[in-house]
């Protein structure tokens, strides 16, 4: 797959994961604020996941300036490792590349690794809330693994 790099790994061979490539109007030291400001805000409740209240957690920073991070299901049962890199396409676009891996044996993951990515960038066009930048997007690819999907209906249900 053409965005391997950021995928974080799983131990299960088997598991659900999610690849995107999509295009944010803004430069990517403001697109990598607002993923870091949702972040921040789930502790005071001014940001909380709109996919099932999961929570997410930072977990490094990549040398490329690049994340990982993780989400944890509401129950704290299962929890999702994602990465993220962040490329200039020029001044005032970022190609945001992501992937999100379950860690457990996984198929069907009714949308949630593709939804633990979207929830960090999209924009109120599309539903969500913005803490820091409210940034336009285009999804310029979305590749589910066999079983996931990639509704973005299902991003916006708690």
């Amino acid at each position: 797959r053409a965005l391997s790099a950021v995928c974080p790994g799983s131990p299960s061979s088997v598991h659900a994961s999610c690849q995107i490539k999509a295009e944010v109007d803004g430069p990517c030291k403001a697109v990598r604020q607002e993923v870091l400001a949702r972040l921040g805000a789930q502790a005071s409740g001014a940001w909380h996941d709109p996919h099932n209240n999961g929570t997410y957690t930072y977990n490094s920073a990549l040398p490329d300036g690049g994340l990982v991070l993780s989400r944890t299901s509401p129950t704290g049962a299962y929890t999702d490792k994602l990465g993220l890199s962040f490329t200039a396409a020029s001044n005032t676009t970022c190609v945001v590349a992501g992937c999100s891996e379950s860690q457990v044996f996984s198929i069907m993951d009714f949308s949630t690794n593709y939804c633990n990515l979207r929830m960090l960038y999209c924009g109120s066009v599309e539903g969500c809330r913005p803490v820091a930048h409210d940034l336009g997007v285009r999804e310029l690819s979305v590749s589910p693994s066999w079983g996931a999907g990639s509704d973005p209906a299902a991003c916006l249900k708690v």
